[in-house]
């Protein structure tokens, strides 16, 4: 094992040295798979082209539209992560990431009209909720969820939230452990397969009871009311209409109010 190691280590520092010289770094899936951490890291500041029988399948970038992004998982060659090594890159990282259904997606820094749409949900949302058991919160704020059907973790951290079991679910390291009972995601260019489906099933299939998904482009939003881990109702709103609250009698969202037009 020792001398695998060492070998392992040679190998990745010969790759690191030809590739200050101007040689594009290229690994192997296999290698990819063993090493994937190692890569990723390298990846926020070079290329790293991954091969199968010397054709290029893939290529880890921080500025490729490629597979370190949002919209798409890191573990894009056919490897599916662990939730161990999930957090084994967020303890030697610095950047957020999410874990669904065993994929890894990096959250990219979001724009002036995603931020200002949450920033004025949670205005409303705080009008609405203040003196009440329920609190809104927004991202980053993690929360660990499992599937009705499975004992998988999954960690998400949504753009906007509203928990009402607050107290009865903090743990001693004072993170939340419940499931919020409204979130919302606010739709970007790079989201939007991720939060349409992948996020909207994980939500219903894990005890969430209502989910807002906010397009800042098309001005719209979309409520999902899910009963019994699944959907019940939904509705679409759009231009100058009011959102509503299937779950919450009376919060209503003016769309005129939470998209930039300017």
């Amino acid at each position: 094992m020792y001398f695998n190691m060492v070998a392992t280590i040679k190998t990745l520092y010969n790759k690191i040295n030809l590739n200050k010289l101007g040689a594009v770094m290229r690994v192997t899936v296999e290698e990819l798979q063993k090493n994937f951490i190692t890569y990723l890291k390298l990846a926020s500041t070079e290329d790293v082209i991954i091969t199968r029988d010397d054709v290029e399948v893939a290529r880890l970038s921080s500025h490729f539209e490629g597979i370190v992004h949002e919209n798409l998982p890191l573990y894009g060659v056919g490897h599916k992560a662990t939730y161990e090594e999930f957090l084994q890159l967020r303890h030697d990282s610095d950047r957020r990431y999410e874990y669904i259904d065993g994929d890894i997606y990096l959250l990219a820094s979001p724009k002036v009209a995603h931020q200002y749409t949450v920033t004025q949900l949670l205005t409303m949302f705080s009008v609405y909720f203040d003196n009440g058991e329920c609190l809104p919160f927004v991202a980053p704020f993690d929360i660990e969820v499992k599937r009705q059907s499975t004992e998988e973790k999954n960690m998400v951290q949504p753009d906007l939230m509203v928990i009402c079991d607050l107290y009865q679910h903090v743990g001693e390291d004072d993170y939340y452990k419940g499931v919020p009972s409204l979130i919302v995601e606010v739709l970007s260019k790079r989201t939007q397969k991720k939060d349409l489906i992948f996020k909207l099933n994980l939500y219903m299939s894990c005890g969430v009871k209502e989910y807002w998904i906010v397009n800042p482009d098309n001005q719209e939003v979309m409520i999902y009311h899910f009963d019994n881990f699944n959907i019940k109702k939904y509705k679409t709103y759009k231009n100058d209409e009011k959102a509503s609250s299937f779950i919450f009698t009376g919060l209503e969202i003016d769309l005129l109010k939470i998209f930039r037009t300017a």
